[in-house]
């Protein structure tokens, strides 16, 4: 993969600047840096791309899906949990019977998240310590793990397009879910569309999306849609955008015969995501919203309470940051049994970064 200068550049500055200091990517992100490990580089490994041959899951059990969902709800007495008038999914859906535990990053970036910062295996094992600690913290949900891959990377350079993104090869793709399969974990492809736009990016990966174990995720913090560069603004997605990849990913969930594919949003402000109720829900789709920000528990409290429980959508995720969220005082990173104990509802999608 020829990395020009451009991937070089102070990409994410987020780090400098006060108005992003509860932004997920404030630890000084770069453009992908070209160290890629041995993993990536590995031709002889090829892809898990399992049958996408149209399949029969059974349906769901609607007495334990509500009596898993209310548990969710972690005694909420707000009203706004359990969602009301939420769709059934369609069966061999992933949530609320199993928490996703995801490691973030990019194979080529050891700044970019856990995923691209250790040697593989030792990722790997680590990925497994988590994924015990959750189990032991919460017995009565069983833990998927997950690999969750920096598709488009949102860059400081405009490139030849002028779109300030840089889309990865899919050989990169295809090391992740070789790793994936080791790990046995789904995939999700998070995609940074910069000055671009989630139409234009979305349909790239639909080869990988019509595969049972991928799953997508989006960002609005690096959606410009006033034409800002990435990293001088917080960016932002509307209810639209994201109705447009819902419908997207259950047409190829109904065209394959997939169970549900999760689509996680990113978030940690009002603006991020505009015209909330407008969200459609579908069987096909499991729509997670995922707390985003770092910082201290405190800070990541309230962050949660006031973008996450109170704009109720489907699901919540929550995220932590080994570097981040020690920063300040007290130098501490939620447990799994604190995240636990603090939140209603319970986050069913955890992402490390």
């Amino acid at each position: 993969m020829k990395f020009k200068s451009v991937i070089f550049s102070a990409l994410f500055v987020l780090c400098t600047v006060v108005f992003f200091s509860n932004c997920n990517q404030s630890d000084g992100k770069k453009a992908p840096d070209k160290k890629s490990d041995a993993t990536a580089k590995n031709s002889e490994d090829e892809p898990d791309t399992l049958s996408v041959a149209k399949s029969s899951y059974p349906p769901i059990d609607k007495a334990q899906y509500d009596s898993l969902i209310k548990f969710n709800a972690h005694g909420d007495t707000s009203g706004r949990w359990p969602v009301k008038n939420t769709p059934y999914p369609l069966g061999g859906a992933i949530l609320p019977y199993k928490r996703v535990v995801a490691f973030y990053g990019n194979l080529y970036s050891k700044k970019m998240g856990i995923l691209g910062e250790l040697p593989t295996n030792e990722m790997l094992a680590k990925l497994k310590g988590e994924v015990k600690a959750w189990n032991k913290a919460d017995p009565k949900t069983p833990v998927q793990p997950a690999l969750h891959y920096i598709a488009v990377v949102a860059q400081g350079d405009g490139g030849k397009d002028g779109k300030f993104r840089y889309r990865m090869p899919f050989k990169q793709i295809d090391s992740v879910l070789v790793l994936a399969k080791k790990a046995h974990a789904i995939v999700f492809l998070d995609v940074q569309v910069a000055l671009s736009n989630i139409q234009t990016e979305l349909p790239l990966f639909e080869k990988y999306l019509s595969m049972p174990q991928v799953h997508f995720g989006m960002d609005p913090e690096f959606s410009m849609k006033d034409g800002s560069k990435p990293g001088k603004k917080i960016g932002t997605y509307d209810a639209s955008d994201i109705n447009f990849v819902s419908g997207y990913l259950a047409g190829i969930v109904k065209k394959h015969g997939l169970p549900p594919k999760i689509l996680v949003i990113h978030r940690f402000t009002r603006k991020m995501v505009t015209n909330y109720k407008n969200i459609k829900l579908r069987p096909e789709v499991q729509v997670v919203m995922d707390m985003d920000g770092w910082g201290e528990p405190d800070l990541k409290t309230g962050t949660y309470r006031y973008f996450i429980n109170q704009e109720p959508v489907q699901f919540t995720g929550f995220k932590l940051f080994y570097k981040n969220d020690i920063k300040k005082a007290p130098h501490h990173m939620l447990t799994p049994e604190e995240v636990l104990s603090r939140y209603k509802p319970y986050p069913i999608y955890i992402q490390y970064q």
